[in-house]
């Protein structure tokens, strides 16, 4: 399953946001301070989250420790799916494909979307 330009858009600034973060330490702590607007100054993306939704960034570079994120329970029955994403429910590819957006909207946060400045 291809993502689209915005997701494949948004994951490459989460790749580059988190690159940096490995190389600077104070880069890293202004993101776990200030994640929206670190990453909008980073990478010059207007960063716009659901009502109500914030973007919370842990640091989990620590090599004794193994972390377990839990996501948000993606409720099925108010999921809005692109037309992309029907094709492939008429093709018979419902399972693939929802698994592919629930782990990528679990990866990079779902409710979070670029808006051109």
């Amino acid at each position: 399953m291809e993502l689209t330009k915005e997701q494949s858009k948004l994951q490459n600034i989460m790749h580059t946001v988190i690159g940096k973060a490995w190389e600077d330490e104070s880069f890293k702590q202004t993101l776990i301070n200030s994640p929206v607007e670190t990453i909008e100054k980073a990478t010059g993306e207007k960063l716009v989250l659901e009502k109500g939704v914030q973007l919370v960034v842990k640091d989990q570079t620590d090599p004794s420790t193994v972390y377990l994120n839990i996501p948000r329970k993606v409720e099925l029955d108010n999921l809005e799916l692109t037309d992309e994403q029907l094709e492939l429910v008429a093709g018979g590819e419902i399972a693939v494909g929802l698994a592919v957006v629930g782990v990528f909207a679990a990866g990079i946060g779902i409710g979070i979307a670029l808006k051109h400045a």
